[in-house]
């Protein structure tokens, strides 16, 4: 396939801040950029060429930008594949492709792919009944995280369970006519992550691990370099270089990890497309996890993976409390820190409205001048 060159349109469905800053490293490079979303004025849409307001399953808004598109990606996984599936029933290239969508966005399919591929992962079984919820509960054992099977995200659509009890009230909460998964509670140490990009060709660049801290199921910071071996950061990201591999991704992806010990990690979740533990690459690194998505979309020749200097990135929650972000000046005084917020209007308690990457020259550096950007942030 012929290489799709600077002054190509590329097409996005999802208008989120992660087409946002798809968009940002789009447009740098010479692209026009097109995205669709149902809610206008999105933060993708902010600085796009053009936005289509319209649902995900809305046919002629598909057609509509899969005509104006050279190549269309997706920034988050939890649309309907039907549409990714619709786009390509007309000849347009999506990537990644369909078959990954379906497969990340469903946790049973996910789960049986990581563990046919080979890939270590929590003990787990399919829930479509109270029935199956007492032989899972048997098999498996407790305590438990009982999800949905789709949908869920940052926490949302899952409970912990620590006794029968509980399993049965999360199964009444949870349950709506379509599998849940029980995987058993892990005992971990750390939360890892390895953002990956794969082109066309199968050549893979990894960038380092990532050590996630997070915060009621949503991620607080990420620092690079994880605190962990080099035989662990030397799995990690070979377990992260399998995945693409195996499930055949073109563009950048993120696999989420619990690390147990040097020879025990275990995969959690596949995000195929770029990831919110990778922001720190547009910072920190020789080439951001957009760009890179741009590169192997297009056919180009993928960027240097390694980072700088060692880095934070922490997110900026909203509180519900209030919607200007205030002690803006006084974070901004702190060495190399670097502000990205995401042009949401609404400052909704646990919503992302930005994030904040700092360097350091070595990682205690940059957690100290993180924990200086924290504190002088506030709502108002």
């Amino acid at each position: 396939m012929a290489a799709i060159l600077p002054g190509a349109t590329l097409g996005i469905l999802g208008g989120g801040q992660l087409g946002r800053m798809f968009a940002f490293a789009a447009k740098r490079m010479g692209y026009r950029v097109i995205t669709l979303d149902p809610t206008p004025d999105s933060p993708c849409g902010q600085v796009c060429d053009e936005q289509i307001i319209a649902d995900y399953t809305d046919e002629s808004a598909l057609r509509k930008l899969a005509a104006a598109s050279d190549v269309i990606t997706y920034e988050f996984e939890n649309i309907d594949a039907h549409a990714v599936e619709f786009i390509e029933s007309l000849n347009k290239v999506v990537h990644p492709n369909s078959h990954v969508l379906r497969v990340s966005q469903d946790r049973l399919l996910e789960k049986k792919f990581l563990r046919d591929a080979g890939l270590g992962v929590t003990p787990f079984a399919s829930v479509n009944s109270l029935s199956e919820l007492e032989a899972a509960q048997e098999s498996i054992g407790l305590p438990a995280v009982l999800k949905t099977v789709r949908g869920g995200y940052d926490g949302k659509g899952q409970a912990m369970v620590y006794d029968a009890a509980g399993a049965q009230a999360a199964f009444a909460r949870l349950y709506r006519g379509h599998a849940l998964i029980w995987e058993k509670k892990v005992d971990f140490t750390k939360e890892l992550s390895v953002v990956a990009c794969r082109d066309q060709q199968g050549t893979t660049a990894v960038y380092p691990v990532s050590e996630n801290v997070h915060v009621e199921n949503i991620l607080d910071i990420g620092m690079v370099p994880a605190r962990i071996s080099e035989r662990a950061a030397k799995l990690a990201r070979e377990m992260a270089e399998s995945v693409g591999r195996s499930l055949g991704i073109v563009g950048t992806y993120c696999v989420e990890m619990f690390f147990v010990d040097d020879e025990n990690i275990l995969v959690n979740e596949i995000a195929p497309r770029p990831h919110n533990s990778g922001h720190y690459t547009i910072d920190a690194a020789n080439c951001s996890q957009f760009e890179q998505q741009v590169r192997a979309i297009c056919g180009l020749p993928l960027g240097e993976a390694g980072f700088i200097r060692p880095s934070v990135m922490a997110n900026i929650l909203g509180d519900g409390k209030g919607n200007s972000l205030l002690g803006v000046s006084d974070a901004l005084r702190i060495p190399s820190l670097a502000l990205h917020l995401y042009g949401k209007p609404i400052a909704a308690a646990k919503r992302k409205m930005g994030h904040f990457t700092v360097l350091g020259g070595t990682l205690e550096v940059a957690l100290h001048r993180a924990q200086a950007a924290r504190a002088a942030l506030y709502w108002g």
